[in-house]
């Protein structure tokens, strides 16, 4: 794998993973620890055998895993002993039921010499897999009839008609098709602004879009929350993640939040941002090339979400932003709330006695609606369904810009390399988060490797074409 140290730069500064961080962050860092506090503890409560494991550093590495997925937990172990894991857990179902929950190592990351157990009820931010959990919030009111996807948005918002925004209809918003990549610097967002609903909201709704809508697509990388989250909002009369926690996460028994309350805060991992730099990554060469650029404002028009240059380090382990709801990247949750969700969607849209989605709806969700050579925000290829991505496959361009999962799996990979799925056609649902963040637009070494495993289990013959079959 072709990694290059970061230099002393704006490219240094969006790595994150710098000693102004880990010092922001020290007196805001929230402890891993947790005791058996899991919601969905039944639903994971299993036969399987107990499986443990210490990783050359001496990080206890435990776990349930079903005799044929034995390859999925080696390989687990393995990131910890050669790919530098600090934490994480990893979740696979198939059927409905368990296969593999596994979980390790430190939860303090950013400590210089972490020490502090990942218990297996530890959690943490997930990043863009939110994403997948705000577009079931938005397919569940569209199949009750609530939200149409080929309806202007202005007619569910009206505001947002503003500046040519007249004909964007739900289906652009889900498809990454709007045009609002990101708030433009036009629009400047005021330290913190991050955190404030209406604020978010509105400046979208004044924005105009960076391209005619319908007629490309772009990854919509945190705007993507606030435009399907009002959405929720205005069709069910409550927020986004009051809407997912009381329809989606309550009922399926998953430790999973957008918005997390006070009460569960200690069970946060802090994010250790990425200290290496891909060959190839031209989102943030363009960013560095042109400061002035739509993708620039991805990052540095939020407030500070990300930081800011030259030194500002991010919010986003912050208390603050952990309890705001940022439906796009601030979900915290475990591989375990990962593989809980998608379960459902990989077995007709229930899991157990609660159902989501009619089997009928859930049968379409991992159909591919936006794809293409250039995607114009992150400016590779990428294949996004409505509000999940499927398969994406960039190794001909170098690594790190991929998600290598089967031919019909649909899910949400996060910044940094945690990664949730469903395939309906094996079955098979999972989750995976850590704590130390990767390079890359897709996933790293660790989490694709897990998702291999796991494939190899189910005795898939290869990836070669760009899936696995």
């Amino acid at each position: 794998m072709q990694i290059h140290s970061l230099p002393t730069s704006r490219r240094g500064f969006l790595s994150l993973g710098g000693a102004a961080l880990a010092s922001a962050a020290a007196g805001a860092t929230l402890s891993g620890c947790g005791g058996a506090h899991a919601a969905d503890a039944s639903f994971w409560t299993t036969t399987n055998p107990g499986v443990s494991a210490t990783a050359a550093n001496g990080a206890k590495i435990n776990g349930f895993v079903a005799p044929q997925f034995q390859g999925v937990f080696d390989a687990f172990v393995a990131n910890f002993n050669t790919r530098s894991e600090i934490g994480a857990s990893v979740a696979v179902t198939v059927n409905g039921a368990p296969v593999v929950e596994a979980w390790g190592g430190y939860a303090d990351a950013l400590s210089p010499q972490p020490s502090q157990t990942w218990n297996r009820d530890t959690v943490s931010l997930v990043f863009s897999c939110t994403k997948g959990a705000t577009a079931l919030c938005a397919h569940m009111l569209i199949a009750q009839g609530k939200l149409e996807l080929d309806k202007p948005v202005a007619q569910y918002w009206p505001e947002f008609a503003a500046n040519g925004k007249g004909a964007i209809t739900v289906r652009m918003l889900l498809q990454h098709q709007a045009g609002l990549a990101a708030i433009p610097f036009s629009l400047p967002v005021p330290p913190g602004g991050w955190a404030d609903w209406n604020l978010m909201t509105s400046l979208l709704a004044q924005a105009t879009p960076f391209w005619e809508p319908g007629t490309g697509h772009g990854y919509h990388a945190l705007t993507f929350g606030w435009l399907v989250g009002e959405l929720v909002r205005r069709a069910s009369g409550k927020s986004l993640g009051t809407f997912f926690q009381e329809q989606v996460a309550q009922p399926l028994g998953a430790d999973f939040w957008i918005g997390m309350p006070t009460a569960q805060l200690p069970r946060v991992a802090p994010m250790l941002g990425a200290t290496e730099a891909l060959a190839y990554e031209p989102f943030l060469a363009k960013i560095f090339s042109d400061p002035s650029s739509m993708q620039s404002a991805v990052f540095f028009n939020l407030g500070g979400w990300l930081g800011l240059p030259p030194s500002t380090p991010p919010a986003y382990n912050t208390e603050a932003s952990l309890k705001a709801e940022i439906p796009a990247a601030g979900g915290v949750t475990n591989a375990r709330g990962l593989a809980t969700m998608y379960a459902a969607l990989a077995n007709g849209g229930a899991l157990g006695a609660t159902r989501l989605l009619p089997s009928d709806y859930a049968a379409t969700m991992g159909l591919i609606h936006s794809a293409s050579l250039v995607d114009r925000t992150v400016l590779v290829p990428t294949r996004f369904g409505q509000g999940f991505h499927g398969s994406i496959d960039n190794r001909v361009l170098g690594p790190g810009l991929s998600v290598i999962m089967g031919a019909n799996a649909f899910g949400h990979a996060g910044f940094g390399g945690s990664v949730g799925f469903a395939d309906p056609q094996a079955k098979l649902s999972f989750g995976y988060n850590m704590n130390r963040m990767g390079p890359g637009t897709g996933l790293n070494d660790r989490g694709q490797s897990l998702v291999d495993a796991t494939y190899r289990a189910l005795n898939y013959s290869g990836n070669k074409w760009g899936a696995w079959v």
